[in-house]
């Protein structure tokens, strides 16, 4: 996804400033946006000619002639998504908001279809026991259990290689040799893998002390059990436009109490709900951290991910949400296995 910043106008801008953005830019167009970056329209070299062409001069106002219904797509829509809604349109990019209509960038669809290959690593923690999963993962880890006829680790790592992270690290522990005999070194999936290997439970964020290297730039960490759309690129961009020291992607998860709650003040009873339904966000086990978190982590010890975030946000550090919108499943039960196996040609 393209950075946009300096193709934004307002609405009140001129043609002839239009016109200097999009001869100097390499996307040849325009965005015009309201004080809270809410895209309004585009602006093109046609558009501005055929406002020429009707008497406008090169001081008028763009606001007549901004295209004001572009097709755009939601940071929350897919590689696949994105692709066939640019094909039906025959267009060659695409603007991507959020949901509340705020530009973040632009897609360009060679892009997606030749996704370029980015330097980010990608850190998978795959050696969970996979206890609550037994008897299927007695002679198998967890991840490499099969849904859709691969192991769910390989389908993480195609959807990483699909946006273009070729640089997977897998911390692995129980039964880690069935992950690093069927995986090696990667080159058969088209990626480079490195092992760590966890001598001690070390949580969801303990492990990152263990990097061989330590990365330079934005990371993703992603738990070893999880199937997902989510768009990985677009992730990135939301981390990196957002100044974040760490991402965590959020999914709205509801609960219903199975009662009629009683509220009460004193002994005095307020209120009855019926079954009231509550929601919350949880963490969706997917992160993009900044390399200064590293510093956070004790070195050699049990340290989970919500363990880290609590210390971000209590050193005022910019820890943000990313929610999810994709399909999304942890498989950590019996159940949810057997659905990941019912859904999983019909999502990927």
């Amino acid at each position: 996804m393209k950075n946009i910043q300096n193709i934004k106008l307002d609405i009140n801008s001129t043609i002839k400033e239009a016109l200097q953005i999009i001869d100097n830019g390499a996307l040849q167009i325009a965005l015009i946006v309201d004080e809270n970056d809410k895209l309004l329209g585009t602006l093109t070299d046609g558009d501005i000619r055929r406002g020429l062409l009707k008497g406008l001069d090169l001081n008028s106002s763009v606001e007549s002639i901004i295209f004001k219904t572009p097709t755009i797509a939601k940071i929350s829509n897919t590689k696949e998504e994105i692709l066939k809604l640019a094909l039906s349109k025959k267009l060659h990019q695409i603007p991507i908001v959020d949901d509340s209509g705020k530009i973040l960038g632009i897609q360009e669809i060679e892009e997606l279809i030749k996704p370029k290959e980015k330097t980010n690593k990608v850190i998978l923690m795959v050696g969970g026991l996979g206890t609550r999963l037994r008897p299927l993962t007695e002679n198998t880890p967890k991840p490499m259990l099969k849904v859709g006829n691969k192991p769910i680790l390989q389908t993480i790592v195609e959807k990483f290689a699909e946006y273009g992270y070729t640089n997977i690290v897998m911390c692995v522990n129980y039964k880690s040799h069935v992950i690093q005999d069927y995986f090696e070194d990667g080159k058969e999936f088209g990626v480079n893998i490195e092992y760590i290997l966890e001598e001690q439970r070390m949580g969801t964020a303990g492990a990152l002390s263990l990097l061989k290297e330590k990365p330079t730039e934005a990371f993703f960490v992603m738990n070893g059990d999880l199937l997902t759309n989510v768009n990985f690129e677009h992730l990135h961009n939301f981390h990196s436009n957002n100044d974040s020291m760490g991402t965590m992607c959020v999914r709205e998860y509801d609960f219903q109490v199975p009662y009629g709650v009683v509220n009460i003040e004193g002994s005095r009873i307020k209120s009855i709900e019926e079954k009231p339904t509550h929601n919350f966000f949880v963490s969706a086990g997917i992160y993009m951290l900044d390399p200064e978190v590293l510093k956070y982590i004790p070195e050699n010890e049990f340290y989970d991910m919500p363990t880290l975030f609590e210390k971000l946000i209590s050193e005022n550090k910019n820890a943000i949400s990313f929610p999810l919108r994709e399909y999304w499943l942890d498989i950590g039960r019996i159940e949810e296995y057997k659905k990941a196996n019912e859904e999983y040609d019909e999502v990927f």
